[in-house]
Order: C-alpha cells, then sequence, then structure tokens
C-alpha cells in the first residue's frame, strides 16, 4: 500500500507539470488542480500510514537506479511529508480559481508546471536518505521557487525579488555541500544511517553544527539570513507565497532537525544556546518590522521570521535539554517547535489564501487603500480572521496551544543547575511573551485596516468575494487550524511519533491526555484547547439566552458613530496603518531609525491655514543597512577590479581553461 501510494504522490505532480505545459486554458487549469491535489492528498495519507505503522518506507535502488539516488520515509520525514500534503492540497485547489487571472498569459503554463515540480520535490527531499538526494532535491525546489516568483517577471521588484532569493539561497546550498562533505566525506551515495554510525572529532562536530546553522538557516530564513523573505513573498502568486511561507521555509527546519538532532545527536550545551538565542531574535525582530508594514503580504511575509524564530526557540531548548541529559523536557521542546512547525504553515498558508483573495477582488495589498471588505467579502474576511487568532495565539486555535508548548519547555530551564541557563531561559520567555503581544496587535491592525470601517478606494468599494475554488481552499485550512488547536491532545501524540526513533528521546512522548492537561515526562503545566473551546461556545450560547431572558430589544438600530460632533463619517477621518503603529513606532524608534519627510502647503492668504500636509516615513531593516549593503559594495569594488578578465577573446578563455586544468591535474598528483 505504501509503494502504491508513493507511485501516486510522485506520478501525480509529474503528471501535472507535464499538463501544465501541454493542455492549455481552463482544462490545464483543472488538471493541474487535480494533479496537484491528487498527489498532495497521496502525500498526506501515506505519511500517516508510516506515523499510525512505524515502518519506515525505503526504497534503494528502486528510484533511478546507477544514479545514487536513495529514498527512505521515516517517522520525522513522515510528519513533513504530511504538512506538505496538507498545504499543497489547499494551494492545488485554490490556484485553480487564482490562476484565471493569468489567462492568454504565457505565464499560466509556466505557473502550473513550477507548482508541481515545487510539489514533487519537497515530496523527495523529505524522503532522501542521502546527502546526494537531499541536495539535488533541495536544488529543484529553489529553482521552482525561483520561476514560481518571477511569474510577473514586469511587475516592480519582482526581479530583484528572485535574484536575492536565488543568492541566499545558493550561499545555503554551498555550506551544506560543505557540512554533507564533512559527514559523509568523499561518498554522497552515504545513507544518513552510515553518517549517524561515522564517528566525529569534537572540532568537526561543532563545524558541521555551524555550517548546518548556516545553509538550514538561509532555506528557512533566520536573522540576518531572512533578507529575501519579504521581497519574494509579496511578489509571487498568492499561492505560490502560501507554499514557500508553508512550507518551503519549513525545509530548512526538516534538514536542521535530521543532521543535528537525529544524525549528530548529543552535542554541547552551546548549540543549544545559539539556537535559541538566534530564534528568539529572529521571533522579535520579525513581529517587529512586520508591524511597520503596510503592503498585506509583506506583512505576512515578516511575520513568517517571527514564527520560524518560535520554532528555532523550541528546537534550541529542546538541544539544550539534550545537553544535559534531561531527555523529558528535550523531547517538550522538540514536539513545541515541530508542533508549531506544522500550525504555522496552516494559519500561514491560510492567511497568504486570504491576502490572495484580497489582491484577486481589490487589484491592491496596500491597506491604507482597503477597508469595508468585510461588507463584500464575508466568507474571505471570516477566513482571514481565524487565521489572524491563529497566528495571535488565540485560544482554542492551533497557534496558542504550540507556542505554549514552547513557553512549558523554555520554563522548564528551572531544572538546569547552570548560572548561564538560569539567564537565558527567562530573557527567551520574556522575549517569546513580548513577540506573542505585538503578534497580536499586529493583526489587529491588518484585519481591522482591511476588512472594517469605510472603503478608502474605488478598488474596495467594488471589491467581490473569491470564487468557490479559492474560498474551498481557504476553508481547508480554516478546518485544520481549529482541528489542530481544539483535537491537540489527539494530535500531539502523533507529532511525538516523529521524534520517537531519535536516539536520547524518551519512550513516553509529550501529550495532552483524555484529561486534557499536559502530560508526558517533565510535563508542569495544565491546559485544556477542547475545554476552552467548550466554555467560548457556551458563553456564545448563553449570552443571546440571558439577553432575550431579560427582555433586551431586539431591533437593529443603525447610526454613525461618534465623530467630534460632525456628522456623517467619511474614509479619511478613520484610522490608518500608519496611524495605528505609529505608538510602537515611537516605542521602538532607536531600533527602526525610521526617515521622514514631512511637507506643509499652506493657504496663499495666510500662513495659519494649512491646505495640505504630507508626511512620508520609511524603514529599513538596520543589518540591511549594516550587513548587506557594505558586502554588496565590496563584491561590486572586486567586481570591477577583476573585470579586466573578461576581454571577449576566446583565445584567451581557452588558455584559462587549460591553466585550470593544469592546476588540477598537479594538484591531484601532489595530494596524498
Amino acid at each position: 500500500m505504501s509503494v502504491a501510494l508513493l507511485a501516486l504522490c510522485l506520478g501525480a505532480f509529474v503528471a501535472g507539470g507535464l499538463v501544465a505545459l501541454a493542455v492549455p486554458g481552463r482544462p490545464g487549469r483543472a488538471l493541474v488542480a487535480v494533479t496537484g491535489g491528487l498527489g498532495s492528498l497521496a502525500a498526506v495519507v501515506l505519511g500517516a500510514v508510516v506515523l499510525a505503522t512505524g515502518a519506515p518506507l525505503a526504497l534503494h535502488g528502486a528510484f533511478l537506479p546507477l544514479t545514487g539516488i536513495a529514498l527512505r520515509l521515516d517517522g520525522l520525514g513522515a510528519f513533513f511529508l504530511i504538512l506538505i500534503g496538507l498545504v499543497g492540497t489547499a494551494a492545488a485547489i485554490y490556484g485553480f480559481g487564482y490562476s484565471a487571472a493569468y489567462r492568454g498569459r504565457s505565464t499560466l503554463a509556466m505557473l502550473g508546471a513550477t507548482l508541481n515540480v515545487l510539489l514533487l520535490s519537497l515530496a523527495v527531499q523529505v524522503m532522501a536518505d542521502n546527502a546526494l538526494t537531499f541536495l539535488l532535491a533541495g536544488e529543484v525546489m529553489s529553482l521552482a521557487a525561483y520561476l514560481a516568483v518571477l511569474t510577473e517577471p514586469d511587475g516592480a521588484g519582482t526581479v530583484r525579488a528572485a535574484n536575492w532569493y536565488l543568492v541566499v539561497t545558493h550561499v545555503g546550498f554551498a555550506a551544506l555541500v560543505a557540512m554533507f562533505f564533512l559527514l559523509a566525506g568523499a561518498n554522497p551515495s552515504a545513507s544518513f544511517e552510515t553518517m549517524r554510525r561515522t564517528a566525529l572529532d569534537p572540532r568537526t562536530r561543532d563545524a558541521v553544527f555551524l555550517l548546518a546553522l548556516l545553509g538550514f538557516g538561509a532555506k528557512a530564513g533566520i536573522v540576518p539570513l531572512q533578507v529575501w523573505l519579504p521581497m519574494a513573498h509579496p511578489v509571487a502568486p498568492s499561492h505560490v507565497s502560501a507554499l514557500m511561507s508553508g512550507v518551503v521555509i519549513k525545509m530548512g527546519i526538516y534538514g536542521f532537525v535530521r543532521v543535528i538532532v537525529d544524525v549528530l545527536g548529543r552535542g554541547p550545551a552551546w548549540w543549544g544556546a545559539v539556537t535559541l538565542a538566534l530564534g528568539a531574535i529572529s521571533a522579535l525582530l520579525g513581529v517587529l518590522y512586520a508591524l511597520m508594514e503596510h503592503d498585506l503580504k509583506r506583512l505576512l511575509a515578516y511575520h513568517s521570521v517571527e514564527n520560524i524564530g518560535i520554532i528555532v526557540m523550541g528546537i534550541g531548548a529542546g538541544l539544550v535539554f539534550q545537553s544535559y541529559g534531561l531527555s523529558g523536557l528535550a523531547a517538550l521542546g522538540l514536539v513545541g517547535g515541530l508542533y508549531h512547525t506544522i500550525n504555522h504553515a496552516c494559519f500561514k498558508g491560510l492567511l497568504f489564501l486570504g491576502a490572495g483573495s484580497v489582491l484577486h477582488a481589490t487589484g491592491t495589498g496596500n491597506m491604507e487603500a482597503l477597508g469595508g471588505l468585510i461588507k463584500r467579502m464575508p466568507r474571505t474576511a471570516l477566513a482571514f480572521l481565524f487565521g489572524s487568532a491563529a497566528i495571535a495565539a488565540l485560544p482554542p486555535l492551533n497557534g496558542f496551544v504550540s507556542e505554549w508548548l514552547v513557553f512549558q519547555a523554555l520554563l522548564g530551564g528551572a531544572r538546569v543547575p547552570q548560572v548561564w541557563v538560569a539567564v537565558l531561559m527567562p530573557i527567551a520567555v520574556a522575549m517569546l511573551a513580548l513577540t506573542s503581544g505585538l503578534a497580536a496587535a499586529c493583526f489587529v491592525k491588518a484585519f481591522g485596516i482591511t476588512f472594517l470601517a469605510l472603503p478608502r478606494s474605488r478598488a474596495a468599494e467594488a471589491a467581490h468575494e473569491a470564487g468557490a475554488s479559492m474560498q474551498a481552499g481557504m476553508a481547508l485550512l480554516v478546518v485544520a487550524c481549529v482541528v489542530l488547536g481544539v483535537g491537540a491532545f489527539g494530535a500531539t501524540p502523533v507529532v511525538a511519533l516523529a521524534i520517537a526513533a531519535i536516539p536520547g528521546m524518551p519512550a513516553e512522548g509529550v501529550t495532552l491526555t483524555a484529561g486534557l492537561s499536559l502530560g508526558g515526562p517533565d510535563a508542569s503545566g495544565v491546559m485544556s484547547p477542547a475545554a476552552i473551546a467548550l466554555a467560548l461556545a457556551t458563553a456564545l450560547v448563553l449570552v443571546p439566552v440571558a439577553l432575550r431572558l431579560l427582555g433586551a430589544a431586539r431591533g437593529v438600530r443603525s447610526g454613525d458613530t461618534w465623530g467630534c460632533g460632525r456628522i456623517g463619517q467619511t474614509p479619511r477621518m478613520q484610522y490608518t496603518a500608519t496611524a495605528f503603529a505609529e505608538p510602537l513606532r515611537r516605542i521602538f524608534a532607536e531600533l527602526y531609525r525610521p526617515t521622514e519627510d514631512l511637507s506643509i502647503d499652506f493657504h496663499p492668504a495666510s500662513r495659519y491655514f494649512v491646505q495640505r500636509i504630507h508626511y512620508t516615513s520609511d524603514i529599513r531593516p538596520w543589518f540591511e543597512t549594516a550587513l548587506y549593503d557594505p558586502a554588496i559594495r565590496l563584491l561590486r569594488a572586486l567586481g570591477g577590479r577583476v573585470r579586466w578578465v573578461q576581454a571577449g577573446s576566446l583565445h584567451l578563455y581557452l588558455l584559462y581553461m587549460s591553466v585550470g586544468l593544469l592546476i588540477l591535474l598537479l594538484g591531484a598528483r601532489w595530494l596524498p
């Protein structure tokens, strides 16, 4: 059965890529959606079967023999395969309606092909059983995402965003090649099991950790390697953005857990400390810069940085506890991080699909030009509200559960008798708490400015509800957010199965027991998402009943909100996104360091009367200015210095090749 599911999964993605190129128009879009959805559903079922049975699926030598490519699906890979399939199904369904906007354009076929190739490469990567397969699948994934970002090459900033993505991910790719060279030596076909048995000296293990942190960090988008996220996600088609934010960046998380936790095993405490610190910084900076964004998709991209930081915090805490032999707390941190991985995939995928519906209906993602969409797009507004509540960690939705698990893991640091742990863990707890509060404020702004009040533009006034397939894609992820939150007592044992086979993990996993309190080794907290949901549902029923029993008036009264004595409200009188974020911008002014421009036009008859005030404020992340700008200037200067070697002479280029080949031959001759 597992082999048949694997064949269906991979075969459907291959067929979808070919169909996209061969069948034009609406039939092609429908077939792309069907094949993408079918392959994704097969991925979910296959992952569930492997997790349920505990029997890995191995295809060594059966898949493209003589190439060195090998596949093996274990519990950890199965968990991420379920994540891929879940978001992939929603994106494929949603994409049928969303891609209608590309009718008659040459990019439509390429969009459908790259979507299926992206899903195919993601599925293969979590099943890779050696360095060669892992690196090849990762490279195909990066190239497919690059082409998907370039779907609208004439858009402002599209080419720049795609190039940044390609450069940063290939810096990470180079680090991963070096990492696997240390792990597998000169044999890229060596399996992960062989790497586990290879004894490495402490310095080599430390080098592998640092290279993994760089390589997988670039793919995941942790600070300061996140620079490509707020560029690439806003310009990609929205269902591709959902895949990139929900799944593609999670391959960095998968690879880090696979190599550091699974292959290398227990390491020194400073590994976890560095990982935890980077996660906390990424989480806080991500949400702070998201607060200042007014483009809906760019705001969501910065929140991907924030949530990757929360995931990395859970993993970092797990590494710290693992180094001290506290396997129960290590499992709690890892389960919290992995549970937030799938939760973030669901609610961030939902939010990107919702933002895509807004963009599809209005032609803009600028919140300052939106407003009042809840009346024109009620079902999209409801879906976006669910996603906003989940990402803001409001109970009983899934974001609350996984962040609570990470909190519990960090609070367990009090059991480690080390001064630096006693200092680091409370700081991490405080940063996570601040991050959660700021995220709630940010999505009050995102939902309120976009969907509530009065339309601020004609485009917002003329907005229309998303099509049926787009609504279906969002509805699937709404259900996932609710189920993973309310049903966390059944979901957390499944997540624990993903790490059960990793050496050093406890036999008893982290669970939310039938009594709905957190159970498992070293667990101390008590929380019940299902009980919270029941209480909220009861309140929603009891309040109207109580009002009716008390004789409250049931008629609807309408009237203007108070406007300083003015009768009749206009869009210019309501809060803007800039005004909403202004208090926080002032609080964190030392971090933002905004550039401001204020121009005032006075009445020609008297300077006491103002005709118009124009205010602009621009905030650029400090690490772009401090880190990337000097590096770019240096590279350009070096490029100018060596430009003379590119003389345009074929004979000179042949000479370069000959000299290079001679040097390589001499080096091979002299090396032992």
